[in-house]
């Protein structure tokens, strides 16, 4: 007797095929396809799914929920998407592997993006970390090795570049990382330490990572060069000369016209022999952590060094200017207030920060540091920077997956936490025709599994395991919004993860079956 019948739904399997329909079998966490209209049949739960699509759970290639997942182990935002697995440890900004004082380091640096958790939580490598996801929340993980915990475990957080046994460390830690069950190398090269570093360095790491199968994921170097190709350039480098394949995060520009040259870059890498794929959210905004905005020369040497220089009138005449938008053509009166830690300054979510410096009547300068010496770096925006034709004509590459770059913390969030893949499903699907539904989901399932190496998730077919989404083709999407972010999806009905439903009938069902998923 199976434990779960789906019957008679549409299924869109994840590969890109139309669908077709039939039943699915369910037994522990993993699947059988079973034919379509079966009488009377044997199982303790049976779902009818006429009239709906059943396809596979979405792989979200970029997500920040690690201190989340922990701490609101449900996990609603993500799973009512139907998002059944998350990519995490993204923008080289993580927690493992690190020493006990590094770790409580890291997460007051990263505490706007990732919060924070109770001290009984701790942990050393890698497998440690991932153990803390086995059975305790809604979704699966996924984990990169982050560039910021082994820099910091190997040379503390300063400026300049490793020597050779600092070098050879940090490869050791990534092959630790990745022997401990890690999908590969990550970095955020617009964020310190990982700033600091240089080209050579990251080929040594990410060709580390893929002594043991992994790939190198990163947020490219977006003040390189150009500051507009030359960043992506650096990072099909990296993996060309590492001889890994590369992964580009959040794969987009403000630039008007720059999508389709983005396009031929990734092209000609392709026509190079260097396997290269991306992911991307679809609305048109950034969003992140505030004193990202600062020079990255403020915060060597760590915590202490970064908060004497942001208290010191004389350090922030030498920021000056500094702080500007971390996008061509835009102003920081499109940075708007998304999160702040405190009660008492809530009033600014929504505002800008040229907001904030006006009514204080302060120098920008004077008016983010003081907000960060007083929320101790606890403070995250949202840039409304995107570019709406870039986006979708970069959807629509081949090499193009699905994530969300979504950030739990904050009142007023980016969409994306909320809306990423039902916005795909209903508004470049179904309203505007821009891509088939096997397309998108393929994008959002298979794809995504095949660039991790998942042999067992990502489409459904006999035995492979039971991350399931079940919804309705004509009423998915989203009405998640800048000015209101936090609304769940319409449409998303079912949702399974590892064989048990969370998701039932739309509503939460308190499993946490998510595991930590291990590449080896």
């Amino acid at each position: 007797m199976y434990d779960v019948i789906i019957k008679d739904g549409l299924i869109v399997d994840g590969k890109g095929e139309p669908g077709f329909v039939g039943s699915i079998g369910v037994t522990g966490d993993a699947i059988e396809l079973l034919p379509p209209f079966i009488e009377s049949p044997e199982c303790g739960r049976l779902i009818d799914a006429r009239g709906k699509v059943v396809c596979p759970g979405f792989i979200d290639m970029h997500s920040h929920s690690e201190l989340s997942l922990l701490t609101d182990p449900h996990h609603e935002p993500k799973v009512r998407q139907g998002v059944t697995t998350e990519a995490i440890g993204m923008d080289g900004l993580s927690y493992a592997p690190c020493s006990d004082a590094n770790r409580l380091d890291l997460i007051k640096y990263l505490i706007a993006l990732n919060g924070e958790i109770p001290e009984t939580f701790g942990w050393s490598t890698v497998g440690e970390f991932l153990d803390l996801f086995v059975n305790t929340s809604s979704c699966n993980v996924a984990y990169f090795v982050p560039h910021i915990s082994v820099r910091v475990e190997a040379m503390g957080w300063e400026a300049r570049l490793p020597n050779e046994s600092e070098l050879k460390r940090m490869s050791d830690l990534v092959k630790e990382g990745m022997a401990d069950g890690a999908f590969g190398f990550s970095t955020g090269l617009t964020y310190t330490p990982g700033a600091y570093s240089d080209t050579n360095e990251l080929i040594h790491l990410a060709k580390a990572a893929g002594e043991y199968g992994g790939i190198y994921m990163t947020h490219s170097r977006y003040t390189l060069g150009d500051r507009l190709l030359d960043p992506f350039r650096e990072a099909i480098q990296v993996g060309k000369d590492a001889g890994v394949p590369v992964h580009i995060s959040h794969f987009h520009s403000p630039v008007n016209g720059l999508g389709s040259e983005m396009i031929k870059l990734v092209d000609s890498a392709l026509s190079d022999d260097v396997e290269v794929t991306f992911d991307q959210y679809p609305y048109p905004a950034a969003s992140t952590i505030l004193h990202s905005l600062l020079p990255y020369w403020v915060h060597a040497g760590g915590m202490d060094q970064l908060y004497k220089r942001i208290m010191d009138p004389r350090q922030r005449e030498e920021i000056g200017e500094g702080i500007n938008p971390q996008w061509g053509g835009q102003t920081l009166d499109n940075y708007i207030f998304s999160h702040i830690g405190s009660a008492e300054n809530q009033e600014w979510i929504g505002k800008s920060i040229t907001d904030l410096a006006n009514f204080k009547n302060m120098s920008v300068v004077d008016a983010v540091c003081e907000l960060l010496v007083q929320e101790r770096l606890n403070v995250g925006f949202v840039a409304r920077t995107g570019n709406e034709g870039n986006i979708r004509q970069i959807l629509l590459h081949d090499s193009q997956m699905v994530g969300s770059d979504g950030v739990m913390q904050g009142g007023q969030p980016n969409p994306r936490t909320y809306g990423t893949f039902p916005y795909v499903l209903g508004k470049f699907v179904r309203e505007e025709n821009l891509l088939s539904l096997p397309k998108a989901i393929s994008k959002m399932s298979y794809g995504p599994a095949c660039r991790l190496g998942l042999k067992d998730r990502g489409s459904l077919s006999n035995g492979m395991k039971a991350d399931i989404v079940i919804f309705d083709e004509t009423e998915v999407g989203t009405e998640a919004t800048f000015d209101n972010p936090k609304i769940y999806p319409s449409g998303i009905e079912y949702v399974l993860v590892n064989g048990e439903i969370v998701i039932d009938n739309y509503e939460h069902t308190g499993r946490t079956p998510g595991t930590a998923l291990r590449s080896r």
